[in-house]
Order: structure tokens, then C-alpha cells, then sequence
């Protein structure tokens, strides 16, 4: 029954390491899924201990300076996932960020519990080794505070003896007593303001940081980087406010060239920042893999150490299953030490391959509907260009038909100007139709540029407008010799906004060219200050007059009789030519006419009895007829002596129309 009761022990300290071995076990499989099935075993030793309190645990070299390096990588990385990604406007752009965001906070935060885990085993390793670790201030801060606590605690309590002594004590002892509790009493105040000006120091140094505080204090610091994961509740709040808010409208189905061209500009533009995030990504991994290597190690060494210490067989003595036990304390410190590190940095792990994940989703979204807005806008380029060719033919083909059917100059030029007009209008129509989206916004901007061209550019419509005017069926034509402005001319060109004149210069009835082209704008049809003078279309003649003064004592009756004779017969040279124009007058307007012929009038001037016969006359023959017409008046008066003698003065032919 002995025996049986000493190796009652054995078995419970063996079924606890079997126990301990079955944790492990569990949180491998649990939280660690993902660590290798093939990684070298350590080997136990084939010759067990005799001596079980002995336990050497395998040397790990832990770095603090890896653990801050993760944590930056960490943090800019998260920095670059939530914010330098700009949202396309896609209505998933909104889920894919949420969980950028959710990601990147969780993996931060893992990353945190990894440091401060990796400080414990820092430290725990610098004390196994026996080297002084190196202490932060608010450590230093922390015990300065508790020894001065103790000292003031240990003084006010031998002030509170010496006040016991003083009131039992006689008058002449109470001296030395009462000198003694004033320098304690000294003492006490001193060290309260050690205590005070130790606490404000703590204090400050909490709340502004340490300047130099070892892997703890840098790990601190970098925790006050990103309030947003780490802060408290309200500097949360406030940095979730100040985020911007709602992503930009997609303009991928305004319609527009333009907005398209953007869209897909954004679409490329955002695809390249979130590979940019992608690969950070990777390498973000790939640090946080390297620095759990060595954790696995020493955990996969942890877990051979407890199966070899529950394995151990021998003669069981007290002191064995005391180095027993404490060989199973240790090992289950040194697992929770090494899980807390391994455990969030594996989880970390896992969370940025789902970052990664999300952010390919999130790229390939993308991708799908930047091929679509592309496909779009090469549609849309092709439209236009068709259109283009197709408006660019029908102008070739109006050309064509111009110049084969219409065989008027002047009805040609009209075609042409109206041709180009209307080309150019097409044009215009073709390019906002496949430029513009937002007609609303383009009737109103419209309204504004008219009203803006209406004022500043109001001479130039008036000679637009005046310009359908002087082509109309009374208008002016390329030869037709006007009067505008007190200036006679041929009509040389007209432009849309111009009138070209070749100045003419004469006495009134022989104009001769002068060199000079006059230019009026063709808004001089709406002066009325300046009136402009044409002929009837279809007309080319015009009216000139012979003068002679009548005697006092002559025979006007004779002499009236005899001039229109002269005059008729000159006239009879051109005569088909006036009645063809005036056949022509007829048929383009709608009231009766007289056709034109020589007649002869009697009125009084201030000369005294003036005898005129108005004759028409060809316009581009009048100097010619004013000649022959002059030359038979002279033979005629100089022949006749009757005549001669019912005249006075020489006479004279002028024009009978002004201008």
C-alpha cells in the first residue's frame, strides 16, 4: 500500500505533462494552422536526466529592432490601403473599402499585441541571461515612486511612535523626543516633495511621451501615430469625421467623350494604386513570415522539451518530482510567452491574405468595367469619325452638284456659302453630340455665350444677317454697280461679312476706275443714315437728259419738236437693248411698268424757259451715247437756223437720276 501511495505522484505529474503536451497540441492546431508538417523535429536525448530539475531551454535570439521595423512596415502599409485609394465611384467601391479598412485596423492591431508580446520575451530572455535590461523612464519613474511611498509610510509611522512616547513620558525627557519628531518630521515633508515632483514628472512624461524609452516607449510612440486603430473613442470619432465622405459620382454613363475619357483615366489610374497596395501587401507578409519563423522554432523546442519531461522514467524520489514540477512550470510560462507573440502575429498573417484578396477582388472589379467604358469609348470615337466622313461626302457631293447644274455665278456662289454653313453647322452638331454629356448644363452655359456674343459681337451678326439679305432675290450681284455711302462702284465680291467695291470716279455721266477696292461691312444695309443704291435686277440702263435754254422770243414748239427728233434717232441705235431690259423688269415684279423712251419737257428755271428730253441709256455704253448724242444736238442747231435762233446758250446733257 506503500508503494502504491508513493507512486500516486508520478502518475499525476506524468498524466499533467501529458496534459500540458495536449494543450499545445490544441493551440498549434487551433491558432497556428498554418505552420509546416515537414519542419525538423528536435531530437530528445536517448539517455534521460537523472537529475529532472536540470532543464535547458534551446537559446532564442529575439530582436527588438525587427519587432519595429514590422510595426512601421505595418503601419504605412495600412496608411496606404485606407487612404491611398481613391473610390472610381462604383457602387462595390464602397464594400471593398470597408473591409480595406476593417483589415487594415485589425492587422495593426495584431501587429501591436505581437510587440508587446516580443517586449515580455525580450525582457524575460535579458533576465535568464542575467544582463541588465534596459529600462524605460516611466520604469525608473514607477520605483523611485514606490521607494519614496515606502520611506514616507516607514517615517510617518515612527512620527506616530515618538508622539506615543511624548505624551506618556515626563516634562524632562520630552526634549530629546520632540527634537527627534521635528527632524522626522523634516524628513517627511522633504521626501513628500520628492514624491509630488516624482508624480508631475509621471505624469508628463505619460502624456507626451518618453524620448528615448527602449522597444516599449518606441512601440508606445508609434501607438500614439494612429489614434484611429488604437486611440481612445473619441479621437476615433474625430478622425472618422474628419475622413472624407462620399465617393465621387462615376461618369462612365453620362455619355459623354469627355466624362468617358476621365472615367477610364480614373479606372487605370486607381488599378495601379491598388497593385501598388498589393505588392506592399505581399512584402508586409513576407516580414511578418520571417519574424515567426524563429517563434515556431522555439515553440516547436518547447513542445519536444515537455514530451521528453513527461517521458521520463526512473526511480521517483522527492526531489525529481519537485524538478519535475518546476520543469512543467516553466515550459507552460515559456509556451504562454512564446503563444501571445506567435498566436496574433499568425493571425496577422492571415488577415493581410485576405487584405490581399480583397484587394484583387477590388482590381478586378475595376478591370471589368474600365473594359467596358473602354469598349465605349472606341464605340464612341468611331461614331464620330463616321459621322465625320459621312457629313465630309455629302459636302463633296453638294459640291459636285454645284458647279454641274448651276451655271449662274452668282447662284453659285450662294451654294457654296450656303454649303459651307450648313457643313460647318453638321460639324459642329457632331462634335457636341459626341463630346458633350450634359445638355441641361449646355443650354444653360449657351444661353450665357449667346447673350455674351449678341452684345460683344453685334456688328458682326448684322453683317451675318445682312449678308442673306443682299443675296435675295433684290439683292446685290458680283458686277452690279452700286451707290453706298456717297461712293459709286462694281460690285468686285461678296463675303459673309464683307461687300467689295471697285470705286469709280467721274462727272456724273462718264465713270472711269480710280484703283482703289472700297470695303463695307455688309451691316451698312441696316443704316439708314447711308442708303445704298442699285439697280432694278435685270436692268442695266439708266436715265440722262439733254438741256437747252429757250430765247426769249423763240419758237420752243420748234425747237422741242426738232431735239426729240435728234434724240430718237440716237436712241434707235440701242432700242432692242432698253425693251429686252425692261421685258426682263416686267417678269420680275409684280406692278406695271412704263417702258422707258425718250420724251421732252418744258419748266421754268431761274435762267428762264428750260426745254430737257430725257432719253434711257445703257449704263456701260452711256459715255458713248452721251457723245454721239452731243455731236447730232451740235450739228443739229448749227444747221438749223431757226433753231439756232430759238436757243440761248450752249447746251448740255447730264444725268437725270442722282447717285
Amino acid at each position: 500500500m506503500r508503494r502504491s501511495s508513493r507512486q500516486h505522484p508520478i502518475a499525476h505529474l506524468r498524466r499533467a505533462g501529458r496534459w500540458i503536451t495536449a494543450i499545445i497540441a490544441s493551440y498549434l492546431l487551433g491558432g497556428v494552422a498554418s505552420w509546416g508538417q515537414h519542419s525538423p523535429q528536435p531530437q530528445a536525448p536517448t539517455q534521460p536526466s537523472s537529475q529532472a530539475s536540470v532543464l535547458t531551454l534551446p537559446p532564442v535570439q529575439f530582436n527588438g529592432d525587427a519587432a519595429l521595423h514590422h510595426l512601421n512596415q505595418v503601419i504605412s502599409w495600412y496608411r496606404h490601403s485606407t487612404t491611398g485609394i481613391q473610390s472610381v465611384g462604383l457602387p462595390s467601391d464602397a464594400i471593398y473599402q470597408d473591409n480595406a479598412q476593417s483589415l487594415g485596423a485589425e492587422a495593426v492591431r495584431l501587429a501591436f499585441q505581437y510587440a508587446k508580446a516580443e517586449t515580455a520575451l525580450i525582457a524575460a530572455q535579458q533576465k535568464n541571461s542575467g544582463a541588465s535590461s534596459e529600462t524605460t523612464q516611466q520604469q525608473t519613474l514607477a520605483r523611485m515612486e514606490a521607494k519614496t511611498t515606502a520611506l514616507i509610510d516607514q517615517l510617518q509611522s515612527q512620527i506616530e511612535d515618538l508622539n506615543a512616547q511624548i505624551a506618556k513620558v515626563p516634562a524632562a525627557r520630552q526634549m530629546k523626543l520632540l527634537s527627534q519628531r521635528d527632524a522626522l518630521q523634516s524628513q517627511l515633508e522633504l521626501q513628500k516633495a520628492l514624491l509630488d515632483a516624482n508624480r508631475k514628472m509621471a505624469a508628463f512624461v505619460e502624456t507626451n511621451g518618453e524620448i528615448v524609452g527602449g522597444l516599449e516607449g518606441s512601440i508606445n510612440e508609434l501607438a500614439r501615430s494612429i489614434p484611429e486603430v488604437l486611440g481612445s473613442s473619441a479621437s476615433a470619432q474625430k478622425t472618422a469625421a474628419a475622413a472624407p465622405g462620399a465617393a465621387k459620382p462615376s461618369l462612365a454613363n453620362s455619355g459623354g467623350l469627355i466624362s468617358q475619357a476621365l472615367t477610364l483615366y480614373d479606372y487605370v489610374n486607381a488599378e495601379h494604386e491598388i497593385d501598388k497596395v498589393v505588392k506592399e501587401t505581399a512584402h508586409t507578409r513576407d516580414v511578418a513570415d520571417q519574424l515567426r519563423t524563429p517563434l515556431r522554432g522555439a515553440l516547436r523546442a518547447t513542445i519536444a522539451l515537455s514530451e521528453k519531461l513527461a517521458n521520463q522514467s526512473g526511480t521517483p524520489v522527492p526531489q525529481q518530482l519537485q524538478a519535475q514540477r518546476q520543469g512543467f512550470q516553466e515550459l507552460t510560462e515559456r509556451f504562454k510567452q512564446l503563444s501571445s507573440a506567435l498566436l496574433p502575429l499568425s493571425q496577422e498573417i492571415i488577415v493581410l491574405t485576405d487584405s490581399q484578396r480583397n484587394l484583387n477582388e477590388w482590381s478586378n472589379s475595376i478591370a471589368r468595367e474600365s473594359k467596358h467604358v473602354l469598349r465605349s469609348v472606341l464605340l464612341r470615337v468611331s461614331g464620330i469619325a463616321l459621322a465625320l466622313v459621312v457629313v465630309l461626302i455629302f459636302s463633296e457631293i453638294w459640291r459636285r452638284i454645284t458647279f454641274r447644274y448651276v451655271g449662274d455665278p452668282r447662284r453659285r456662289r450662294q451654294f457654296l456659302v450656303l454649303r459651307r454653313v450648313v457643313i460647318g453647322f453638321l460639324i459642329a452638331i457632331v462634335l457636341t453630340l459626341g463630346f458633350i454629356s450634359e445638355f441641361s448644363s449646355l443650354a444653360t452655359f449657351a444661353g450665357f455665350i449667346t447673350a455674351g456674343i449678341a452684345v460683344g459681337l453685334q456688328a458682326l451678326l448684322l453683317s451675318v444677317a445682312a449678308y442673306f439679305f443682299i443675296i435675295g432675290r433684290y439683292g446685290i450681284r458680283v458686277g452690279d454697280r452700286i451707290t453706298v455711302a456717297g461712293i459709286t462702284g462694281d460690285v468686285v465680291d461678296i463675303g459673309l461679312v464683307r461687300l467689295y467695291l471697285m470705286e469709280l470716279a467721274g462727272t456724273g455721266l462718264d465713270f472711269y476706275p480710280t484703283g482703289r477696292i472700297v470695303v463695307f461691312s455688309n451691316a451698312v444695309l441696316f443704316q439708314t443714315g447711308t442708303p445704298l443704291f442699285k439697280q432694278i435686277p435685270g436692268t442695266e440702263y439708266t436715265w440722262h437728259e439733254v438741256v437747252v435754254m429757250i430765247a426769249p422770243n423763240g419758237n420752243h414748239k420748234a425747237a422741242q419738236e426738232k431735239l426729240v427728233t435728234v434724240v430718237n434717232a440716237v436712241y434707235a441705235q440701242y432700242r432692242e437693248a432698253i425693251e429686252r431690259q425692261h421685258a426682263s423688269v416686267e417678269r420680275r415684279v409684280d406692278i406695271q411698268v412704263e417702258a422707258p423712251r425718250p420724251e421732252a419737257r418744258l419748266q421754268f428755271s431761274d435762267a428762264g424757259l428750260e426745254l430737257l428730253v430725257r432719253y434711257p441709256v445703257e449704263i456701260r455704253r452711256a459715255p458713248d451715247v452721251d457723245e454721239e448724242m452731243t455731236r447730232k444736238v451740235l450739228e443739229l442747231i448749227e444747221t438749223d437756223t431757226a433753231l439756232k435762233a430759238a436757243v440761248s446758250g450752249n447746251p448740255r446733257i447730264r444725268s437725270a437720276v442722282k447717285g
